[in-house]
């Protein structure tokens, strides 16, 4: 994510009030991929248990992000993010167009792990614009 190249300072900025601080937008971009990497996990093994849904704003009020280091909130994002592809990459074919039930929708393996790829870009794209 190119913007996590923000000052720790700086990193506390909003760019309206009502908006999250760069942190807190890391730390939401940090949440969604666990999120989005459980479900994924989930459908690719066989479990067919329909997945709740995931309220960002619940989350992003609970973690305090602010309270936490930038370079804290940059390194939980390369970790996670290195996770992520280790667990792709380990997927035997036949699992990628499994199938299953998150917030009352139905993905595919496949398709959490394009939203994944899509969800970071977006963030990114929004800081770049925005934010920096």
């Amino acid at each position: 994510m190119r913007s996590c190249q923000a000052s720790p300072r700086r990193s506390l900025t909003t760019a309206t009030p009502e908006k999250w601080t760069i942190r807190q937008v890391l730390n939401h971009v940090n949440d969604t991929e666990r999120v989005f990497l459980f479900r994924a996990f989930w459908f690719a093994r066989g479990l067919d248990s329909p997945l709740p849904s995931f309220d960002e704003k619940v989350s992003a009020g609970a973690a305090q992000a602010d309270e936490f280091s930038w370079a804290g909130h940059v390194e939980e994002f390369r970790r996670t993010r290195l996770a992520t592809l280790a667990f792709f990459r380990n997927l035997p074919g036949d699992v990628w167009m499994r199938r299953g039930i998150a917030s009352g929708n139905s993905f595919t393996v496949r398709a959490l792990a394009y939203i994944l790829a899509g969800h970071v870009a977006h963030h990114s794209a929004i800081l770049q614009e925005r934010y920096l």
